[in-house]
């Protein structure tokens, strides 16, 4: 009988410590979290930054806690230009920047940034991810695409005073590169320079104008050194961007919460475009208070700059057909779309 009962307790200890070390092992298991590192351009007080942290805040609740996302801003992770190949390597785990970043290397969704002659950034985004969603562009196979977003109409702001498109012939006009055959087809020469020395060209008068989407009027504070924007729709474009994760990284999360990323995804794509288009209504009102006047162009002037505006988009359709794919089609879709959202 005792030999009984010391053979029972015997038992029950290795039982009790068998749950004592096995269930905080379990736990531990799944409390542990991915970590995620994401890049960003922008500062940390910027509204896209704090919606980019929000997002992540909002994958980590719809995954349970088993995706936390950190957001470095200013990029301070990877140089804008490098973000993309920095992802791909993994040395980034999302990343985020403009698509004119990669030059050459996402040819086909080049058609986001052509002058289509977008009204406004909740337009472009939705059509930007519509574009996404039916093209596939295999470009981007080297990444999970989070989604796509971007600030649009881009017009020219002046100087000088300028009553219509014509005044701007002659200028010297600050643009990108991606989008300076837009000024030399409004007979104005484009001239590349940083963002960040842009204001200063313009106090210097080493520009006589900038090509640039309406948010920059406060972003970058431009709306102190121009007189004028010129709103003419004909050749209004789309900054483009891309959100995307790094492929090892994403086929590392179960398919249960890649389910819950994506869900949270189209939440964000409404967000953003609706988050460009209360900054761009601020940057006019900014830009108003000091003094700005906004001139909107006859239809004439309109469909007369979409006439010149058009080489450019042959030129896209040549390129992509150059590179066996179907830039044609992607243009009409996109111009469908604009046609049918206005």
């Amino acid at each position: 009988m005792k030999k009984g009962f010391i053979l029972t307790c015997i038992i029950a200890s290795i039982v009790v410590a068998f749950f004592i070390t096995s269930i905080p092992l379990h736990v531990h298991a799944q409390e542990k979290a991915t970590k995620l590192r994401l890049s960003s351009f922008w500062p940390p007080m910027h509204p896209l930054t704090k919606l980019l942290d929000q997002w992540g805040k909002d994958v980590t609740q719809a995954t349970q806690g088993r995706i936390v996302i950190t957001v470095f801003a200013s990029s301070t992770l990877s140089p804008p230009m490098q973000v993309y190949d920095n992802t791909v390597k993994g040395i980034v785990d999302v990343g985020t920047t403009l698509l004119a970043y990669a030059p050459g290397r996402l040819p086909l969704s080049e058609v986001l940034q052509q002058p289509l002659g977008y009204r406004n950034a909740y337009q472009a985004t939705k059509m930007a991810n519509e574009f996404y969603k039916k093209f596939k562009p295999k470009e981007f196979d080297d990444v999970k695409v989070m989604f796509l977003h971007g600030a649009a109409p881009g017009f020219i702001f002046t100087k000088k005073p300028a009553k219509s498109t014509a005044d701007i012939k002659g200028l010297r006009i600050k643009a990108n590169a991606e989008n300076a055959d837009i000024v030399k087809n409004l007979g104005a020469s484009p001239v590349t320079m940083p963002v960040t020395e842009t204001y200063d060209g313009l106090s210097r008068g080493l520009v006589d104008g900038c090509l640039f989407p309406l948010e920059a009027l406060q972003g970058f504070k431009i709306g102190e050194v121009v007189k004028t924007v010129i709103e003419n729709y004909g050749m209004s474009y789309m900054t483009s961007i891309y959100v995307i994760m790094n492929k090892d990284k994403w086929n590392a999360i179960s398919p249960a919460d890649q389910k819950a990323i994506e869900k949270v995804n189209e939440e964000y794509i409404e967000k953003f475009g609706k988050t460009w288009v209360a900054l761009d209504a601020k940057a006019v009102e900014f830009a108003k208070s000091k003094g700005v006047t906004f001139v909107s162009v006859s239809k004439e002037d309109e469909a007369a700059t979409a006439k010149k505006m058009k080489p450019i988009l042959d030129d896209y359709v040549k390129m992509t057909k150059s590179k066996g794919l179907p830039g044609d089609e992607a243009l009409k879709f996109c111009q469908d779309y604009l046609k049918k959202n206005q």
